[in-house]
């Protein structure tokens, strides 16, 4: 089993249930991965923002001081530590507010920990680096080893959902990519995400691009209509 794992990736663990706690624990350090531990809202916060930052965080969404979807709101808009939300609470409503946040996954509780353990799986394969790969469009950069994007000079901060959507489309500049297609990127096969969170994460990558540059070689996300999205190449043809 441990042979599956990143290696020695970091995972946060917060719950304020001690036996949640030590059971999730036991089978990711099995699975042979790192393991911190928080039981507050409060306290995940200064451990997320510490160093070395954990590679993923599994969240409980109701803890004291300060509940697991502020937590995450506020892991989310600071860096691009993906986060498995675990929850009591079990309607579609729930799950797609927390899936708006930003959580890359979601667990329903009471869960068998070897599930979590493949859900931990499946996101760290989306969101660290599996080989060196240098993407160039342009003036966009896209070094998927570091997980880091520059337009010219300038660097831009993404979330690993907003990577992975950069990444396929940089990937083939000029071809259409469905939002069904971006989606399983980003999200994973099978995810329940919906064409709209698509959107909303398209909307945050253009803006983020817009920012870091313009010009002629500048990267250019293009909606084409009743079909998904390209990366524009440089010098051809602009929707």
């Amino acid at each position: 089993m441990a042979s599956c794992a990143v290696p020695k990736a970091r995972i946060l663990v917060v719950d304020d249930d001690a036996k949640t706690v030590a059971s999730v624990r036991l089978y990711l350090e099995h699975a042979g991965y790192q393991v911190d531990t928080a039981a507050d809202g409060r306290a995940a916060l200064e451990r997320a923002r510490a160093e070395p930052a954990p590679d993923l965080v599994v969240l409980d969404r109701m803890l004291p001081h300060l509940d697991g979807l502020a937590v995450c709101r506020l892991v989310r808009g600071e860096s691009g530590i993906p986060v498995i939300l675990l929850t009591a609470r079990a309607s579609e409503a729930d799950r797609l507010e927390g899936l708006d946040l930003g959580a890359d996954d979601y667990v329903s509780k009471p869960f068998s920990p070897r599930e979590l353990v493949a859900r931990v799986r499946a996101v760290l394969r989306r969101t660290l680096p599996e080989g060196v790969e240098t993407l160039a469009v342009g003036a966009l950069a896209i070094d998927t080893a570091r997980r880091e994007v520059a337009v010219g000079p300038h660097r831009v901060e993404l979330t690993p959902r907003e990577f992975a959507i950069l990444a396929a489309l940089a990937r083939a500049p000029g071809r259409v990519f469905s939002r069904e297609a971006l989606r399983e990127r980003a999200f994973g096969a099978g995810s329940e995400a919906l064409d709209r969170t698509v959107d909303a994460h398209m909307v945050k990558l253009r803006r983020k691009l817009a920012a870091a540059g313009s010009g002629p070689d500048a990267p250019l996300v293009e909606t084409v209509f009743g079909v998904g999205y390209r990366l524009a190449a440089p010098g051809g043809d602009r929707a």
